[in-house]
């Protein structure tokens, strides 16, 4: 059982979703949503809370495998993950892998051959971190597959990939009904490396493409990080200077293009413009908060996030039922002030 999906594109949703943005509610969340065993007797009950004080003592190592570390995300979740581990007595180990896939295969099996007791990765090539994840439960540890599902794995994070693509398409497509009359141009920054992007793809290119069809497809260009939407949104431009919207597999790759937009000469409100993403970055939020041409985010709370990379692997060790996660996603938009202060806030945490 895993924490439950929102409704898309509802009002109910963005409260539903702030009321889990605290730490504590995050925690207490996370648990009853999959880390939490089904009471039986008295006695079994007793028996069981020994044997999980017991074994979730052990875990004093987890081992967070996240190689996109260019992405304004991850060093709000190191922080925060760093802090939430300290809470049980468990230290956070860290990889740097420079976003490079032989790399992160070389430090994962560091790690499998040093016996960190729980690994969080988020790997680049699924088919190449299979056997390592093999080799880590083979060797007794835990594997906690982030961003996807693996084979062998003791439990994963996912984050309704596809539900926060059609929450940003199809958001994007009534835009473009109410402001351009249903026409125009859109380039869409993708990733097909990964489940996670596949997926997030897929939602928002499908969503869009079926509300919005007389919107011409200019461009499907590969782009996660702020420097290769800056420079992918700029050769689309070249080709396309009547471009009205961009929308991102990612907040970082938006962003760019969101940049590169303002560097080409929009007004930053400029009335014909769209440009969206996922994640919910902070430079991101406060570009829509402003009142931007940034107009929409499928905003994750990092504190949900960093919750689960501490709790699914004790729950693992505990030996609880059904660990696994999965964090809720909203659309957040101009206007939503209370839903962005509150992930602002959490980013800053993070990062001071």
């Amino acid at each position: 059982m895993t924490t439950p999906r929102y409704p898309v594109d509802s009002v109910t949703s963005r409260r539903h979703f702030l009321s889990w943005s605290g730490a504590a509610v995050a925690a207490t969340a996370l648990t009853a949503a999959g880390c939490s065993a089904p009471s039986g007797s008295a006695a079994s009950d007793k028996a069981a809370a020994n044997g999980t004080a017991a074994t979730a003592a052990r875990l004093t190592k987890i081992g967070l495998d996240y190689p996109f570390t260019q992405l304004p995300l991850y060093s709000t979740l190191v922080k925060l993950s760093t802090a939430g581990a300290k809470k049980h007595g468990i230290s956070l180990l860290t990889t740097s892998d420079a976003s490079n896939a032989d790399t992160q295969a070389t430090n994962l099996n560091t790690w499998v051959a040093r016996k960190v007791p729980a690994i969080v990765s988020f790997p680049m090539v699924f088919e190449a971190a299979e056997p390592i994840a093999k080799a880590a439960m083979d060797a007794g540890l835990i594997w906690v597959t982030y961003g996807g599902s693996l084979e062998h794995q003791s439990a994963d994070i996912q984050f309704s990939f596809r539900e926060g693509g059609t929450l940003l398409g199809r958001a994007a497509a009534e835009w473009a009904e109410q402001n351009l009359g249903g026409k125009g141009k859109i380039a869409f920054l993708t990733d097909s490396t990964i489940e996670l992007g596949r997926e997030r793809t897929k939602g928002m290119i499908d969503a869009f493409t079926k509300l919005a069809p007389g919107v011409d497809v200019v461009a499907r260009e590969q782009a996660i990080d702020p420097d290769t939407g800056l420079a992918k949104t700029k050769a689309i431009l070249a080709k396309h200077p009547d471009l009205n919207i961009v929308l991102g597999v990612t907040d970082a790759s938006a962003y760019g293009g969101f940049k590169a937009l303002q560097q080409a000469g929009r007004s930053k409100d400029h009335g014909k413009t769209f440009v969206g993403g996922q994640d919910g970055s902070a430079p991101s939020l406060l570009a829509i908060k402003q009142g931007t041409f940034y107009r929409a985010s499928a905003a994750l709370a990092p504190k949900d996030i960093a919750g689960a990379i501490v709790d699914v692997p004790r729950a693992v060790a505990a030996g609880k039922a059904n660990p696994s996660a999965e964090v809720p996603i909203a659309l957040v938009q101009h206007g939503d002030d209370k839903e962005i202060d509150a992930l602002l806030a959490q980013n800053s945490q993070g990062t001071s």
